[in-house]
């Protein structure tokens, strides 16, 4: 999520360096982000076709679909799964922490059944 934050920071026309990339990375993760897996990252974007480096220059800009990925990505996460993940504390109202609490335990129970959890 903080890589395609840095992405959405840097929806500019004169796109993004690794060096911008790394620092955005690293201010929204709150930790480091190493030149290893920022470069892991950059190839990954690259190779779905996200981001293009442009032409004799250590820029990179955002495809079309890249700015699509990244903008609903950041908007499911901020709008829907982070105020769903603080649902189960005290402020939320009691029928929608009993509700997540049942999906919770149903999922367990999934998870049980199919001995996809910790073989401990």
């Amino acid at each position: 999520m903080a890589l395609l934050g840095a992405l959405c920071i840097s929806l500019t026309v004169q796109g993004f360096t690794r060096r911008n990339l790394r620092a955005r990375g690293t201010h929204l993760l709150g930790t480091n982000y190493s030149t290893n897996q920022m470069s892991y990252d950059l190839a990954r974007l690259r190779l779905n076709q996200l981001i293009e480096r442009r032409p004799h220059s250590n820029t990179y800009t955002l495809t079309p679909e890249g700015q699509r990925v990244a903008l609903f990505h950041t908007k499911v996460h901020n709008r829907i799964l982070r105020p769903l993940l603080a649902a189960d504390k005290a402020p939320a109202p009691a029928p929608l922490r009993q509700a997540l609490a049942t999906i919770d335990r149903h999922i367990r129970r999934y998870i049980d059944n199919s001995r996809l959890g910790n073989p401990a």
